[in-house]
């Protein structure tokens, strides 16, 4: 990279290997050349071409690429991303493995222009330590909404007492609130966490208190007291700075629209209205319960759009050929924001990924929650009993990671489509989606805040 002249912001970007993880900073990395800010952006050999694809046409970024770790036990040769492991089990493997990056990071850093600040992925909390070696300031990016995170600190202590799993309890700090231990993934529910998991989680959180401050993908009116409660019980400071999807894309060439938006074009043009289906990349879903899927999309008789993960549908049973008039199944790479924001679509069955609700909210459809893993289950408490644009699946034991047979399914995909909680639903989300694209806007409130932190930092740099 070039010098710079005086003055530039400079900022490094470094986000966690997974597409969920990535996509909201490259919206972020948007965001800021809005500003005439500089940006450089870390990636490995593999990760490269969704990178260079997902940023083309976008100027004054520096894309750079350090190797990722070889011969790591379990995961394959050319795995550099989580979407691409043969099984979750391997995660703590995959994310302890990035701490041997560290070296090629920081020989990267040395060669760029000054860095006015860097923003790294909460999961790579080793790159603190490169920070403080550089005298850069150090912002993390979970993922996370100020809610989880408020919720998390609030309950741990009653997370280590004899509560069963399913028995819900009043969140200590926000009583209107009840939960279950299985709201919380494990080990954080666990009564006697360990192992290299929880280690991960321990070494984050403390790399996390020890930086300048904390991006959330939110807006400060969805979740103002949660913002507040963090910042007043934990450090560093909460800066609420999206939703980054809300961003105004830079213009990019109009390419032929993919198969699926056709589809939906063609469904507009004869008055149906579309269920969107999606459990983002990670979910694992078992072959029983995918089979219980098939029959409630089948007997709720809406019209559905879902993307299923190609080695997961291997039975062929008819279900496509039953169904092809009012569905389609696509195991392709899919642009989510638009199919969502597709007039036809007016509903998504949602495993409630914090991506997925920020862009459903942006999009203004409502969601039908069904939560499967990591912050997933509060994502979900917050969409149907905290600000009620949606309603929930339901398992055939009540249970919060319950089995969902297809009746559980078919009644609430109805309501959602076709009734009254549907309708209070869709009206309430068109209500936050305005607020949500008006803070991005210049003088919203994430935009200011935006405005806050880059001043602090670059004062901070002058000094």
């Amino acid at each position: 990279m070039a010098s710079l002249p005086p003055r530039t912001i400079h900022v490094a970007l470094f986000p966690f290997m997974a597409k969920g993880h990535t996509i909201p900073i490259f919206d972020l990395a948007r965001f800021l050349l809005c500003r005439k800010i500089c940006i450089t952006i870390f990636t490995t050999p593999a990760n490269r071409p969704f990178f260079s694809d997902s940023l083309s046409g976008s100027t004054n970024i520096n894309i750079i690429e350090i190797p990722f770790p070889q011969n790591i036990q379990g995961v394959p040769p050319g795995v550099e991303s989580t979407d691409k492991l043969p099984s979750m089990t391997l995660f703590p493997t995959f994310v302890n493995a990035t701490k041997l990056m560290k070296p090629h990071f920081e020989k990267a850093l040395e060669s760029l222009p000054p860095v006015t600040f860097m923003i790294t992925d909460g999961f790579l909390g080793w790159t603190l330590d490169s920070a403080n070696k550089f005298g850069i300031p150090r912002l993390v990016y979970y993922g996370m909404s100020s809610f989880t995170t408020a919720l998390t600190i609030s309950a741990t202590s009653l997370l280590r007492t004899e509560l069963s799993d399913d028995e819900y309890f009043q969140v200590p700090d926000f009583p209107w609130i009840k939960i279950t231990r299985n709201d919380f993934d494990s080990p954080l529910r666990d009564r006697d966490p360990k192992g290299p998991h929880f280690d991960f989680i321990m070494e984050s959180i403390m790399a996390t208190s020890k930086s300048y401050g904390q991006l959330v993908n939110s807006f400060y009116e969805l979740e103002s007291v949660y913002v507040d409660y963090c910042n007043r019980i934990s450090s560093p400071k909460s800066w609420c700075v999206g939703p980054f999807c809300a961003v105004h894309e830079l213009s990019k060439e109009k390419q032929e629209k993919p198969s699926y938006i056709k589809w939906l074009d063609g469904m507009l043009e004869q008055g149906k209205q579309v269920l969107y289906v999606a459990f983002g990349t990670q979910a694992e879903l078992s072959p029983e319960q995918f089979k219980e899927i098939k029959i409630g999309l089948e007997k709720s008789e809406v019209n559905f759009l879902w993307v299923v993960r190609k080695s997961i549908d291997e039975v062929d049973d008819g279900f496509e050929n039953r169904v092809k008039n009012r569905g389609l199944m696509v195991t392709e790479w899919v642009d989510q924001r638009e199919i969502l924001r597709h007039r036809s679509v007016e509903g998504f069955l949602s495993h409630c990924g914090w991506n997925s609700v920020m862009e459903s909210i942006c999009a203004k459809v409502p969601i039908l929650a069904w939560p499967m893993m990591a912050d997933q289950h509060l994502n979900a408490r917050m969409v149907v009993e905290e600000i009620k644009i949606g309603l929930r699946v339901e398992t055939c034991d009540g249970s919060v990671r319950g089995f969902v047979k297809w009746e559980g399914l078919e009644k609430p995909i109805r309501e959602l489509m076709e009734g009254e909680k549907g309708k209070e639903g869709r009206n309430k989300v068109k209500e936050i989606g305005e607020a949500a694209i008006n803070a991005v806007k210049e003088g919203g409130s994430s935009w200011q805040t935006l405005n806050e932190l880059i001043h602090e930092l670059t004062e901070r740099r002058q000094v």
